[in-house]
This record gives C-alpha cells, structure tokens and sequence, in this order.
C-alpha cells in the first residue's frame, strides 16, 4: 500500500493541475459570456417611428432601420425607404428576378 509519506507520480500532479486551470478558465468564460449577455440585452432597442404611411395596396413583409432612415420590404417585391427625420418616402426599389 501506498503511505502518505510517498510522493504523487509526476503525470497525476500534471493531470491535477490542468483540471484545476481548466476549470479556471472554464468559469472565466462563462462569467465573460453572462456579462456580455447582459450588457447587450441591457441597451434600449431603437425606437421605431410611430406610423408608417405605405402606399395604396402596399402590404409590409419586413422592416428594417438605420440611423438616418428605414426601409419596408413590402409583398409585392418593393423595398420602400423613408427618411427618419421627417418620415417622407425617400426611396422606392423594385426587387426583380433574374
């Protein structure tokens, strides 16, 4: 039987130790993943404009934004950009097939 007064072989010491800093680095990276996780579901979402005047028959499919403007992808293959400050129909893009 082994006594306690023996040393520990080299490998076990080794395999102790990289258990120990993996399991460091393993809590590391989970407490980094929860703080961006909440840092970034923690900032205000943009604000949408209150009403958005389509087109007659125009029906909305999608909606995107940017700082200076949105868009409506509407059902009938048209991508229709406003202007944020002011909410005046910029643009018009027909989405065709080739």
């Amino acid at each position: 039987m082994d006594s306690p007064s023996e040393a520990e072989p080299a490998n076990l010491r080794f395999l102790r130790r990289l258990v120990t800093v993996l399991t460091a680095v393993m809590i590391c990276g989970v407490v980094v993943i929860v703080g961006l996780l909440v840092m970034r579901l923690s900032t205000p979402a943009p604000a949408l404009p209150a009403a958005i005047a389509l087109p007659e028959g125009a029906r909305p499919l999608a909606f995107t934004q940017a700082p200076g403007w949105y868009a409506v992808v509407t059902t009938d293959d048209r991508i229709l950009i406003y202007d944020r400050a002011d909410g005046q129909l910029r643009q018009t893009i027909e989405v065709t097939s080739r």
